[in-house]
């Protein structure tokens, strides 16, 4: 029997991936990327396709400041990055993880102490320092993207602290990629003339493009100067969703903003944003190399990816099966496992609502399956909080294979699981990111699952199956002899929500 046959035993949702040893390996993994701006230690929890972070801390070190004029790691940055360290490896060991692996990238390969410090590290904390080279920190970062985007297709661009690399990536491949000195403190190096700046920036990219043959595909963004820009599209635009990854912008618009930002105080826009101050510093530099990105590149669409090179150590040591899974289903499955009352019953009820979508594309039938998965992982919740806590759950939680209008359906369709109308709600200018046809597909997503969720505690297609006749307008819910008991008032008002949701006529029958 083939892995897909065996797959198949499992319905539509196919073998759990925690069932998987290989999986279960992963249950538990910390990495630490120690970059030249910062430092950050992250530990991966739970054998899931998309990460969950256990735990996530950050330390602003500057270890690359003043990289490209001394040939010497910032002293100190040095230091405080060997305090980070040891915190961190002691962190490890209270959290039972037997090996932190650790990755350094741009400042520690160049700088001539690089490795001096290394050896410091090493007899300090115990670990173990691995010094990748650009192609390598570019083939990671890649990797990063694809663990929470697998149908990404277009160009990576990594920015650090004193280098910016570029990969190309499609159908789950890595291609060329490249290595570049344009990260902004090496580019405070270069000239106080921003003109003069740009020219070096352009000749640059003009030999990355030569080399990447990149023919106007998307842009997916990775690293933290990256993402303040990001965020600061959105305070311009007014945009209602402050989820940074799969936040997607228009060549157009960002250059837009780019202006916008260049004519702010950024004092200012740090406050509003909550920026760091060094981060901060940063910016500008960002956004010059931005601007000749998108003149050299002609990107169809600048991405954002919240996930990079760490992301991409815990993609390296998933088997090639589970890198080909879905992480969006895979978390939904993850979250139900862990805090549905009756883990399991999503999919059963998925398999009793399914008739409701016969045309459904298989986006929104991988949408229905997560909110299926998802509709009883907030039960805790205060009843009078409970859909409001369901969509702030589906729409800001770590969730991979999700863009932002998939966010918003799933939690429209969540919150209707609990509460019939959405109207006056603080939630409302969100759902501008659907027009009409979906935010009404949510609703009967939602109600549909107020239905059957409460239809039947074990397995609602023991009680009765549902049978749409869209040219007809004729929902009808034949029962079975346990259903005609289970049919009671409060799940009758339920099913006459659905049909009215669907503009439709309510029958009740009875199974052959």
């Amino acid at each position: 029997m083939s892995e897909h046959d065996h797959d198949d035993d499992h319905g539509p949702f196919g073998r759990p991936l925690f069932d998987d040893p290989s999986a279960r390996a992963l249950s538990r993994v910390g990495v630490v990327d120690v970059g030249s701006n910062s430092v950050r230690m992250v530990v991966f929890d739970g054998a899931a396709r998309s990460p969950a972070y256990f735990y996530n801390e950050k330390i602003m070190c500057g270890l690359g400041k003043g990289l490209a004029e001394t040939g010497r790691l910032n002293p100190e940055g040095r230091k405080r990055a060997l305090t980070a360290l040891k915190r961190f490896s002691l962190l490890a060991k209270g959290m039972g993880i037997e090996t932190l692996t650790v990755v350094a990238t741009a400042a520690a390969r160049e700088a001539s102490d690089g490795p001096a410090f290394q050896a410091e590290v090493l007899q300090a904390t115990g670990l173990k320092i691995w010094v990748v080279d650009g192609d390598e920190e570019a083939r990671l970062s890649a990797q990063g993207v694809l663990l929470g985007w697998p149908e990404a297709k277009g160009v990576v661009c990594d920015m650090g602290g004193n280098s910016m690399e570029l990969a190309m990536i499609g159908g789950g491949k890595i291609g060329k990629r490249v290595s570049t000195p344009l990260g902004p403190f090496r580019l405070l190096q270069v000239s106080a003339d921003p003109k003069k700046r740009a020219a070096h920036i352009d000749k640059i990219l003009k030999a990355c493009q030569a080399e990447l043959k990149s023919e106007g595909e998307r842009i997916y963004l990775v690293g933290g100067s990256w993402r303040v820009i990001a965020r600061l599209d959105m305070e311009r635009r007014n945009y209602p969703l402050t989820v940074l990854h799969e936040y997607r912008m228009t060549p157009k618009g960002l250059l837009d903003t780019l202006d916008w930002i260049a004519a702010s105080d950024l004092a200012v826009l740090r406050a509003r944003t909550g920026t760091s101050v060094e981060r901060m510093e940063l910016v500008p530099l960002a956004c010059e190399v931005m601007r000749e990105l998108i003149k050299m590149l002609k990107p169809s669409e600048i991405d954002v990816s919240a996930y990079g090179i760490r992301e991409g150590m815990l993609y390296e040591q998933m088997p090639e099966r589970l890198r080909a899974r879905d992480p969006l289903i895979e978390a939904a499955r993850m979250a139900e496992k862990t805090s549905a009352r009756m883990p399991g019953f999503g999919k059963k009820l998925y398999e009793f609502l399914e008739p409701l979508f016969p045309t459904a594309t298989p986006d929104r039938v991988r949408l229905i399956k997560a909110a299926c998965l998802l509709h009883d992982t907030t039960w805790r919740a205060h009843p009078d909080y409970r859909a409001e806590a369901c969509f702030d759950n589906a729409t800001r939680a770590n969730l991979g294979g999700l863009d932002h209008p998939g966010r918003v359906f799933l939690g429209l369709a969540l919150l209707h699981r609990y509460k019939n109308s959405r109207a006056g709600s603080r939630l409302e200018p969100m759902f501008r990111l659907l027009n009409d046809d979906e935010l009404q597909e949510a609703e009967v997503l939602g109600k549909a699952m107020r239905f059957g969720a409460m239809f039947a505690v074990g397995d609602p297609a023991k009680a009765g199956r549902l049978v749409w006749s869209p040219k007809k307008k004729l929902l009808e819910l034949n029962l079975t002899d346990e259903g005609r008991g289970l049919f009671g008032e409060v799940a009758e008002a339920r099913f006459v929500s659905l049909a009215l949701s669907l503009k439709a006529v309510a029958k009740i029958g009875v199974m052959a």
